[in-house]
């Protein structure tokens, strides 16, 4: 379904958890975390945290493992697959980064079935450290959006794919996520486009609170099972209007008159 793209966000809408609080936690870096956050921004934090593990001793295979062992939501990579098969095109727009997407979405066999990946920049530098990035450079400019963090704004972001979509004739989006800074990209949408909102979570509550400024369905999930369901349910049902329209303008399609059979006309 050429004219589908899904977009992800990434933590506790693929995986079932933060994949930042995973790491410092799995390697034993929670009072010194809990210490640095109320002193600086959350990128900043986990930028000075990848130092601090760094000096300790911590590899990137050590971090490589732990994002590996992340619990991942049930049913998620079958839906992803599925929804990849079904010729849609998948995104992420997440306030994660890079380095942590990558490598799980790799681990999960799925890297494949994404055109892009929006997040914090996060590299290896010539150290052997991990280097985390904010998206958006506050320190030199803000993005001016009052709904999101000072790094990143989803809404921004889901504005400039709609205008790459609409160059390439793409029309419906489908946007899934689970916190707060979900909320904005999901007052970006449009009316034929879909929001799946996790039940119960930031995101959630604020839709809720706020529908009448929401102009895409909104379908909300619980679980695993609901998400796949829903999600290739959006899915078959869009590909089906398309094929009934693609149906209906070849039945009504045009002939060039020079393509007509000329007429002979007979003699009396």
């Amino acid at each position: 379904m050429a004219g589908i793209v899904v977009v992800f966000d990434f933590d506790k809408t693929i995986i079932d958890l933060d994949s930042d609080n995973w790491v410092v936690d799995e390697l034993g870096a929670t009072n010194l975390f809990n210490q640095l956050l109320p002193t600086m921004p959350w990128n900043s934090v986990m930028d000075k945290m990848m130092k601090e593990l760094h000096a300790q001793g911590k590899t990137i295979a050590d971090i490589e493992e732990v994002l590996k062992r992340a619990p991942i939501i049930p049913r998620v990579v079958p839906a992803i697959k599925a929804a990849h098969a079904l010729g849609c095109e998948l995104r992420v727009v997440s306030d994660a980064n890079i380095f942590y997407i990558e490598t799980i979405l790799k681990h999960l066999g799925i890297m494949d079935c994404f055109s892009e990946i929006n997040s914090n920049p996060g590299y290896v530098d010539e150290e052997g450290k991990l280097r985390i990035q904010p998206y958006h450079d506050f320190h030199t400019s803000s993005h001016g959006c009052s709904l999101c963090p000072p790094n990143m704004c989803k809404g921004l972001i889901i504005e400039r794919i709609q205008a790459s979509l609409a160059m390439e004739g793409k029309k419906r989006m489908i946007y899934l996520g689970d916190g707060a800074g979900d909320f904005c990209p999901s007052l970006k949408l449009k009316k034929e486009d879909f929001v799946m909102p996790r039940k119960d979570f930031p995101v959630w509550k604020l839709i809720n609170e706020n529908r009448e400024l929401v102009r895409a369905e909104i379908h909300g999930w619980k679980d695993g099972e609901e998400y796949e369901h829903i999600l290739l349910q959006i899915i078959k049902t869009l590909t089906m209007e398309e094929n009934q329209l693609l149906s209906v303008d070849c039945k009504f399609q045009t002939i060039p008159i020079e393509a007509l059979p000329k007429v002979v006309p007979v003699p009396y």
